[in-house]
């Protein structure tokens, strides 16, 4: 995961979740990503940003 973009493989394992939720999430629109070709990517700075403001969000 050297890349500022991210599968959604990778963005499971970054935040511990299964590839399921991960989907799922993102589909909701409660994750940040985009679709290339029919595949999601995100990019990690966003998805510091989204775990900073979930944070926030619990304290």
């Amino acid at each position: 995961m050297d890349t500022d973009i991210m599968t959604i493989r990778e963005v499971a394992e970054y935040l511990k979740l299964t590839e399921k939720t991960a989907y799922r999430l993102v589909s909701e629109g409660l994750l940040p990503g985009f679709k290339v070709g029919g595949s999601w990517r995100f990019k990690r700075k966003d998805l510091e940003k989204w775990i900073d403001h979930q944070k926030k969000r619990s304290v």
